[in-house]
């Protein structure tokens, strides 16, 4: 969506796919969907098409052409691992992400089955320190399995979401977690989050020497519920990892890499296969 975000862990949002389906209790009052669907049928609009699946190509190389180093969260309002999102194209915004690392990107899914299973066959993109690889977690039922696919990914950083939080978690295993966010649900219709859940999970990130971020309490009114919790906040983050940015003809070349494999042109077949 934005080379800047109001979200208050990330830097910016980048969105190769828009859309999504609702798989469990977290995605009753998706904020992606109510955006999206306020604009379904304006022409011309990226969301014409409302929340419906849809692959963006033109939005690939994005990444690319941001030079100051931001951490990204990837697909805000989609899920890259989504049934309908074909695994050349997963491995195409990985190959983005691969290629523009001086950025810092944040994937973030409720489908950790074939996020486990993807990393399982690309241990390229498993072992990228500038890639963190995160679950959803709203829940015992449905969140407490995503942590476990995720344990079982080689990744080098995994994170968990941890928002909506609809009830309390009880004891997590937080082994090879490197950060957990934690949030209560906004907007209209706003489900309640208890604050002794949060302790508990901020005890235990403690206690396991996993950074820990409280989001915010959210409900109807967030800006007037805030963030603080027990009179402070809570802003911790895995450490980033530093690189160069391209120059500048490298860049161009790679973007124009990217753009030849949906719009090919004779000018730009080829170059992307020898960006490194």
């Amino acid at each position: 969506m934005s080379e800047h975000s109001d979200i208050e862990w990330t830097d910016a949002t980048w969105n190769p796919v828009r859309g999504c389906t609702k798989i469990s209790p977290g995605c009753v009052h998706c904020y992606a969907e109510t955006f999206a669907e306020r604009f379904r049928g304006v022409k011309g609009h990226p969301y014409e098409q409302g929340f419906d699946l849809k692959l963006v190509p033109e939005k690939l190389a994005e990444p690319l052409r941001w030079k100051t180093p931001k951490r990204i969260f990837v697909n805000s309002m989609s899920d890259l691992f989504h049934k309908d999102v074909p695994d050349d194209y997963i491995c195409n915004v990985f190959r983005v992400m691969q290629i523009a690392n001086w950025h810092t990107y944040q994937v973030l899914t409720k489908r950790s089955e074939r996020l486990r299973d993807f990393l399982a066959s690309c241990p390229e993109a498993a072992k990228q320190r500038h890639i963190w690889w995160g679950v959803s977690v709203e829940n015992r039922k449905h969140g407490l399995p995503r942590i476990d696919h995720l344990r079982e990914a080689p990744a080098r950083v995994r994170f968990l979401s941890v928002e909506p939080l609809l009830e309390g978690l009880g004891e997590v295993n937080l082994e090879g977690i490197h950060w957990v966010i934690v949030g209560g649900e906004s907007g209209h219709g706003a489900r309640l989050m208890q604050a002794e859940w949060v302790r508990s999970l901020r005890d235990q990130c403690s206690a396991a020497g996993v950074s820990f971020f409280f989001k915010q309490w959210g409900g109807v009114q967030k800006s007037k519920t805030g963030r603080k919790l027990d009179n402070r906040t809570h802003d911790e983050l895995p450490a980033r990892t530093e690189l160069p940015v391209l120059e500048t003809v490298a860049r161009q070349s790679a973007i124009a890499g990217i753009e030849a494999i949906y719009a090919p042109t004779p000018q730009a077949v080829g170059l992307f296969a020898g960006v490194e």
